[in-house]
């Protein structure tokens, strides 16, 4: 066809139908959503806006702060440097790792590990930093750990902050092969005991290594924890279902693994919940298939699904990432 008839079959169709606007298919965000080799992230809704606080993927000895992400719509994302650092937490020497965040009354509280520690004697463990802010700065709550030694078997890292339906917070944590549940005291400076008398009472389900999360949905308990060496290709989370936060906890299978197409050692991760609504997303860490040192992992969100038992379909790792999904003021 000639130009000059198609252009005259153009101007025809305006004529006859009127001007269509051309529908523009939105970004999405894309996997990493940030630049920069960060891990353990914590996803979270603060303040009308989706916060990412991850752990600066490096060396132990140089692992003394942490930064944070903030987005309108999960693709355009803002990044927060120097949240809070070893500067102003002085018990904290290096590893600080797999930020869990609070909001209470007009405070943030920022639960963290530290130190790496390997037994009763060494100085670390968890701690917790508060702001005025989301993006900080961080200040020590207690100037030393919240939690310094070992029980159960379970190292004091990875914590993971969980506010049951009446509103007692609880928190989640270990490494180590072992999972411990504490109640936090209102005000976050210590732990309540249970009715019957223990503090630290063990969830460990088969198969655990470290990440907690849970979260509840439909009035169940969603368990949630990482598998394998997290230098290795095989990292993977997997999870089961209560009706108790405190389990029992069985293992149903794996919601996330590598995939030879997109990335290895995928987990540590985290679950965000648009307000209001049944929308699910996983933040979780992975390896990009060109590197091969354990630290350089990166952080992805992609979209979590249920099935119509309420269990969880196995989640589809992309480069794509997902689609901007602005938060409804509220």
């Amino acid at each position: 066809m000639k130009k000059q008839q198609l252009s005259f079959l153009i101007i025809l169709s305006f004529l006859i139908f009127g001007y269509q606007p051309i529908t523009i298919i939105a970004q999405k965000a894309g996997n990493p959503v940030f630049q920069g080799w960060y891990a353990d992230p914590e996803g979270t809704v603060l303040n009308n806006a989706y916060w990412i606080y991850p752990t600066y993927s490096a060396p132990y000895e140089k692992q003394v702060f942490m930064d944070a992400f903030s987005s309108k719509d999960l693709v355009h994302w803002t990044k927060h440097s120097h949240i809070v650092d070893t500067l102003h937490i002085k018990w904290a020497k290096k590893a600080m790792w797999a930020p869990a965040i609070v909001k209470k009354a007009d405070k943030y509280f920022l639960f963290f590990s530290a130190n790496d520690i390997q037994n009763n004697n060494s100085v670390g463990g968890i701690g917790v930093a508060v702001s005025s802010k989301p993006e900080g700065p961080f200040k020590d709550y207690l100037g030393k750990p919240l939690l310094d030694k070992f029980y159960n078997g379970a190292q004091p890292i990875d914590q993971f902050v969980f506010q049951d339906k009446n509103g007692q917070y609880y928190m989640i944590y270990g490494g180590w092969r072992h999972c411990n549940i504490v109640k936090l005291q209102s005000d976050f400076k210590a732990f309540m005991p249970f009715s019957d008398g223990t503090t630290f009472k063990e969830i460990t389900p088969e198969g655990y290594v470290e990440g907690p999360v849970m979260f509840c949905r439909n009035n169940k308990y969603y368990f949630m924890w990482s598998e394998g060496g997290w230098t290795g290709p095989d990292y993977r989370v997997a999870y089961a279902i209560s009706d108790s936060p405190f389990g029992p906890f069985t293992r149903i299978g794996l919601v996330l693994q590598q995939d030879a197409r997109i990335a290895t050692g995928a987990g540590h991760h985290s679950v965000i919940n648009v307000p209001g609504t049944d929308e699910w997303y996983i933040v979780y860490h992975r390896r990009p298939l060109t590197e091969t040192d354990g630290n350089s992992r990166v952080t992805c969100v992609d979209k979590m699904y249920f099935d119509t038992d309420g269990k969880i379909k196995p989640v589809v790792m992309t480069f794509e990432g997902v689609n901007p999904r602005p938060l409804k003021n509220r």
